[in-house]
């Protein structure tokens, strides 16, 4: 009686299985461009959890050495409101205070993570959102001069925006280091933000798909 019962679960199932891949299949079918959005925007959100995951943990592992003592400050381009030089990489040395320090040790956290979501993420929407089938070092190198680009244009957007949100939950909270951490994250995920929008349209351009006669 029993085996009768789990043979008709187990049919229940396939058949709800069977319908919800026919009707993801029509969906694809009818709306090609929607579905290849929805599928980047599923693999990029889950890049980006990746990336939250990742952050803190080479933040605590690179904190433990002298990197945090080592300014590292790149990219010049005019001055703050009080007159200080503005840097699209700005982490000088010692703890981080209003959005501004972690040295080295903060600047490698955040570009290992980046790196290694960026690698994993040029994977998966290659096969899996665009399945592309053409040269995948050419589009490798394409990619490689898109991520270096974006993350320029979205390191000098920062300034914009990272100071204040450091402020609000470290000074104005007074959250202390669970602040940092949510400020990390916020900072992360606007981050993200800007490269999910700028990204899509260039890997409809890099992963393309060869028609085979």
């Amino acid at each position: 009686m029993e085996n009768k019962e789990n043979k008709e679960n187990l049919e229940v199932i396939s058949k709800k299985e069977f319908f919800l891949l026919a009707a993801w299949k029509k969906f694809k079918e009818k709306h090609p461009n929607l579905t290849q959005f929805l599928v980047f925007f599923l693999i990029s959100n889950g890049v980006t959890i990746l990336q939250l995951l990742l952050m803190p943990a080479f933040k605590y592992l690179f904190n433990q050495t002298n990197l945090i003592n080592i300014s590292f400050q790149f990219g010049r381009v005019g001055k703050n409101f009080d007159g200080s030089p503005y840097f699209m990489f700005n982490y000088p040395k010692g703890t981080i205070i209003d959005g501004v320090g972690g040295g080295l040790s903060y600047f490698l956290a955040i570009q290992v993570t980046l790196a290694i979501a960026q690698v994993i993420n040029f994977f998966l929407q290659r096969n899996i959102t665009f399945k592309s089938n053409t040269n995948a070092w050419v589009a490798a190198l394409w990619y490689f001069i898109a991520y270096v680009v974006i993350t320029l244009i979205a390191a000098a957007a920062q300034g914009f925006y990272k100071a204040p949100i450091y402020n609000l939950f470290m000074n104005t909270w007074k959250m202390g280091s669970f602040g940092e951490l949510m400020a990390d994250f916020i900072t992360m995920i606007i981050n993200s933000a800007i490269s999910f929008w700028v990204f899509f349209p260039i890997f409809k351009v890099i992963f393309k798909q060869k028609t085979t006669e």
